[in-house]
């Protein structure tokens, strides 16, 4: 991307590595493919060229005036109303990311209104491919152990990655049946944990996490490989990826997927969706309502495989 004159590299850096951490997070989280990743990408280039030729350094400075200039120059150079649209989607997903991750005061897009797409129902994994993947992993070693211990919490809590990366001890209450879960914006949720996660965790601590500590001292329930620095999000999202390969799970997964399947099974067993909410932490009602049509889908099915006049 060209600099415009006056501005330095640090102030650059700024931008584009910020829009790096978020592109990162979309793949170790979310599991996108890269396809969506390089679509993004290409939107947040076009972005912060503009942003520098407008001389901004932060996205602190960015208003919604900035996007919605941005988004009238991109209509001015003919391009495509869906492609428009999906760049508007990428610069508000970026900055719902830099807000949840403390990097801005406030989201400038907040009151800028989303294209309408049609939504797409979340993959989930079935029971018996969660039983699967969860027994995948070799306990008979030290990194088996840990990996079981991170796989059993997503799907015990329906958690994001990012919340079981950056866990600490103080956060389990086993003996209870409660794990503290700090999600988007810091707020603490509480979630139950059942026994067979509370017994992986459990052996984990007991007999795997000493050994992987390596004479440190540091909070985090899952330390990573730095002096005091957690699993990252990316590292846990390679262990799924492998362990779902021996598991023989056919299909690409994600740490997401694990929190998509948590959140439909416990709707197919009878929860409440008030209690669902809570648990996956969401603001709103109508993000967890998304798992009643899975759910109506896998009845569909159900029917249009047994009923005699389907």
């Amino acid at each position: 991307m060209n600099r415009p004159r006056g501005a330095t590299q640090p102030e650059t850096g700024a931008l584009t590595g910020q829009v790096s951490q978020f592109l990162d997070y979309l793949a170790s989280e979310c599991g996108l493919s890269q396809n969506t990743i390089q679509a993004y990408r290409h939107d947040l280039t076009a972005f912060v060229l503009c942003l520098h030729e407008k001389r901004h350094t932060s996205f602190q400075s960015v208003t919604a005036d900035t996007v919605l200039a941005h988004m009238v120059r991109l209509k001015e150079k003919g391009l495509h109303t869906n492609s428009a649209a999906r760049a508007l989607v990428t610069i508000r997903m970026l900055f719902r990311f830099l807000w949840a991750e403390g990097k801005i005061p406030e989201n400038a897009t907040s009151l800028l209104e989303s294209p309408k797409f049609a939504r797409h129902l979340p993959e989930v994994m079935t029971e018996r491919e969660v039983t699967a993947l969860l027994a995948a992993p070799d306990v008979a070693g030290i990194s088996g152990l840990r990996d079981r211990a991170i796989l059993e919490l997503l799907y015990a809590t329906g958690a994001r990655v990012s919340e079981v990366s950056r866990m600490t001890l103080d956060a389990l209450h086993l003996d209870l049946g409660y794990v503290r879960c700090m999600g988007k914006g810091s707020k603490e949720r509480i979630v139950p944990v059942g026994d067979q996660a509370a017994a992986a965790i459990r052996e984990y601590l007991a007999s795997a996490r000493p050994i992987l500590l390596r004479g440190r001292n540091v909070e985090w329930l899952f330390p990573g490989g730095g002096k005091s620095a957690p699993l990252t999000r990316k590292t846990i999202w390679q262990i799924l990826k492998k362990t779902a390969l021996k598991a023989g799970v056919g299909r690409r997964i994600s740490p997401h997927t694990l929190r998509h399947s948590f959140a439909t099974h416990l709707l197919e067993h009878g929860a409440d969706l008030r209690a669902i909410q809570e648990m996956l932490g969401h603001a709103d009602i109508a993000t967890t309502q998304l798992y009643t049509h899975v759910d109506r889908s896998r009845l569909k099915a159900i029917h249009r495989q047994f009923h005699p006049r389907a």
